[in-house]
């Protein structure tokens, strides 16, 4: 068993902040941000483990007014935690859990940038130099979005711009197999 657990702060005298429609960063002043980290890591067998990580982090501008002083798309809460199965047989499987909460995507926080959590699951057999795997990605069919912005955009027929998140939607429902020979 093993455990680690870390309070940290960290202090930025100058921000950068990516512009996702110039493909620049730009500076945007001083920033707070501190957090707790904690891991744990545990082998109950000698085929069977679990790892679990996660972070509660809490990010301001410093120069901003209260309310206005959000960092765009700063994590708050992060979840990572597997169970891992590892037989002599040569048998191997793993499930996984991700998870990342609600965010502002803005500096007042009108804006939100939806939180998910997301399930994976792999398996696999190892026989002399051959592995055979097959992996199932999000494995509830969760609806998430990978990359999210809060940008500014007009369509052809409107008057004027609206700022809303623009995002890549995550993967899906997905299945693979695998072959592999080590040499």
């Amino acid at each position: 068993m093993l455990l680690n657990i870390a309070y940290w702060r960290l202090y930025l005298e100058q921000e950068f902040v990516y512009v996702g429609d110039a493909g620049i960063v730009e500076p945007s002043g001083k920033t707070s941000r501190q957090g707790i980290d904690l891991s744990y890591r545990y082998q109950p067998l000698s085929w069977l483990s679990w790892k679990f990580d996660t972070n509660y982090t809490h990010a301001r501008a410093i120069d901003e007014p209260k309310g206005q002083d959000y960092i765009p798309l700063a994590p708050n809460f992060t979840l990572v935690s597997g169970l891992n199965f590892l037989f002599k047989s040569g048998l191997n499987a793993s499930i996984n859990v991700r998870h990342l909460a609600n965010r502002a995507a803005n500096e007042d926080n009108s804006i939100v940038a939806k939180g998910y959590t997301v399930t994976d699951l792999n398996a696999g057999y190892k026989w002399r130099n051959m592995n055979f795997g097959i992996q199932i990605q999000n494995l509830f069919n969760t609806d998430w979005n990978e990359t999210q912005f809060a940008t500014e955009s007009r369509l052809q027929n409107e008057t004027s711009s609206t700022e809303e998140i623009h995002f890549t939607p995550g993967t899906p429902f997905f299945i693979k197999g695998m072959i592999q020979y080590n040499f």
